[in-house]
């Protein structure tokens, strides 16, 4: 989910798609942090530059700089339309297109292959490491088992002492 132009919606979509799934939800949340103000750059890039392809499109050479401009846009757009409810202006969506054309469109479908990509290699890395993380705990909590049964077998023992003893000064005093 971090592949797609959902920004804002990562942790909800990423729940969402772990519970169709049936996949590990704070897992999902986790790997979202992987989108964060240092990657998010290098993702929008791979996921622009990877759907102009697929679409058969070209990310124009002075694009890149006018991406902050066309968000500008299509936030102008959808904050003026709002207003034009309420008023008797007229709504104009062409910020918003030229966005969801240019921009939106094109991530969302080029954040498929990085997307897919990255989450199986991120699988493969991570499989081992939680099968180690999972057999040391299991050895952990067996540790901790055979701790409290050699515990519970030494009061057992010393619960018998006491009644052996018990039992051998009442017999001495009787």
């Amino acid at each position: 989910m971090t592949f797609s132009p959902l920004f804002g919606l990562h942790f909800v979509a990423a729940i969402v798609l772990a519970k169709l799934m049936k996949g590990n939800m704070v897992a999902a949340l986790m790997a979202t942090f992987v989108g964060n103000p240092l990657t998010f750059v290098f993702i929008a890039l791979a996921s622009l530059k990877s759907g102009h392809w697929i679409l058969g499109t070209e990310l124009q050479q002075g694009e890149l700089r006018a991406l902050s401009r066309k968000f500008g846009d299509a936030g102008s757009d959808l904050w003026h339309n709002f207003v034009a409810v309420f008023t008797d202006d007229r709504m104009d969506w062409s910020g918003l297109a030229i966005f969801s054309r240019d921009i939106f469109y094109p991530y969302l479908i080029g954040g498929i292959l990085p997307g897919i990509f990255f989450a199986t290699l991120s699988y493969y890395l991570m499989v081992p490491v939680l099968r180690a993380y999972q057999q040391r705990r299991r050895g952990m909590i067996k540790a901790k088992f055979e701790a409290l049964k050699a515990k519970t077998a030494a009061k057992a023992e010393e619960k018998k002492r006491l009644a052996a003893r018990k039992d051998k000064e009442g017999k001495a005093n009787g």
